[in-house]
């Protein structure tokens, strides 16, 4: 008998009883289904991650400096470090291109009728999205505060060194805070209100995101940023933790053995400390963390292949008695064991296959359903991971067959004639 034969009987076999084999079959489409469904929808997460780091810019370093100097108020009273640093970082401009510190502020920014006092974003359960205004994050930077972080401006200027030596009291926004305060006038030279200061826009940076993916991940586009040393207008503490921008992936070693060299030569251990580390490692982490999460969940959704395996290889063993008395016909006009086992395996198989198929069908379904619905993204699964499930469901057959093809081509054909 040769593979077309067995395919047509297999076939035949599979059709004659519908109800049955479907039934067979779910708890491999249920697997599959689920398995496809995890994998991708992690996947998608990662590569959102990815996307929206990517935005903000590669090659950057973390530095952070920790003081235990404080008054009887509990206020730091410890020396900046950051003049120091900016100065040293700018004099290995073969490793560095930029630094900043990253400092926020939780000051009230009004203008007109808008103000972030009275922003209240809430959580649409339909949409899954959050709607209103939703505040800007405001953050003290320096002069290199745009190269740090990926950004260009779209209008107006950037911030200056002289902003920075002179305590300016300017700002840029980001594209969705310009558009939150300003809609769709231009709002370079205008003056809005911080904490009851006039700080006066003096350009908008472009937007690093689409709106479609900042609904996904969050705009990293709706912030405001100040000259570091108008903090003391505003009534905040100093910076402790600053980005720096490396010149290349290969230049990140040397700069972050050169600040750290330099930091140990400028803070006293017994007063403070400071860690110099690539931020690229909480991406990664983060990475991990959701490989993690989608290997224990598709872990879970696995057992159900194991069960729908073991289905299978119930049923075959059903099947191999139910057609007891044909395969002892077959073995008695000269059909080899090898024959036997074929015709079985490959009914296993095209079982597991076709609930494999089925699977993928509304594993992509769910795919699209879920990142529509969690990420506000249409994502569909790759390539590797459709063929991959479609191969896993046809192995499983050959897997949990083998054993009852097995036993079938083992029935001498005397006593398999003798069966009723």
């Amino acid at each position: 008998m040769n593979i077309r034969q067995a395919v047509k009987m297999a076939w035949k076999s599979i059709w004659g009883k519908k109800g049955r084999s479907a039934l067979t079959i779910l708890g491999i489409f249920i697997g599959i289904a689920a398995v496809m469904t995890i994998v991708s929808v992690m996947e998608g997460m990662k590569q959102k991650t990815i996307a929206q780091y990517e935005a903000m810019g590669s090659n950057r370093i973390t530095v952070t400096i920790s003081s235990w100097l404080y008054d009887e108020e509990g206020n730091d009273i410890s020396k900046d470090y950051f003049p120091e640093l900016y100065d040293y970082c700018n004099s290995i401009k073969e490793y560095v291109v930029g630094i900043t510190p990253t400092g926020w502020s939780n000051a009230t920014v009004t203008y007109g009728t808008k103000s972030t006092a009275t922003m209240q974003p809430t959580w649409d359960e339909a949409t899954g999205t959050m709607t209103g205004e939703i505040p800007p994050s405001c953050y003290y930077g320096s002069d290199q505060y745009s190269v740090c972080n990926n950004l260009t401006i779209a209008k107006g200027r950037d911030l200056s060194v002289l902003d920075i030596e002179k305590y300016n009291q300017v700002c840029v926004m980001g594209a969705q805070a310009a558009k939150t305060f300003f809609g769709t006038a231009d709002p370079v030279g205008k003056a809005v209100q911080v904490n009851g200061n006039n700080f006066q826009v003096v350009g908008v940076y472009a937007p690093r995101m689409s709106d479609k993916d900042a609904a996904a991940v969050g705009s990293p586009d709706n912030l405001i940023v100040f000259p570091y040393t108008t903090r003391r207008v505003l009534g905040d503490q100093k910076s402790q933790e600053f980005l720096v921008k490396a010149r290349s992936p290969e230049a990140m070693t040397e700069a972050i053995s050169r600040i750290g060299g330099f930091l140990k030569g400028q803070i006293d251990p017994s007063t403070g400390g400071y860690g110099v580390y690539p931020q690229d490692e909480w991406q990664q982490y983060q990475n991990e963390t959701l490989s993690l999460i989608g290997g224990v969940l598709g872990g879970i959704a696995a057992i159900s292949l194991v069960v729908g395996g073991i289905g299978i290889m119930n049923i075959m063993l059903v099947t191999v008695t139910e057609r007891t008395r044909e395969i002892g016909i077959r073995r008695a006009i000269g059909a080899q064991r090898s024959s036997i086992v074929a015709q079985f395996l490959i009914e296993a198989a095209m079982l597991c296959g076709i609930g494999g198929i089925v699977g993928i069908i509304f594993g992509a379904l769910g795919s699209i359903v879920l990142s529509t619905l969690l990420m506000k993204l249409t994502i569909f699964p790759p390539l590797n991971v459709t063929l991959g499930a479609f191969g896993l469901s046809v192995a499983l057959g050959l897997i949990f067959g083998s054993y009852p093809a097995a036993k079938a081509s083992k029935l001498q054909p005397v006593e398999a004639l003798r069966a009723e």
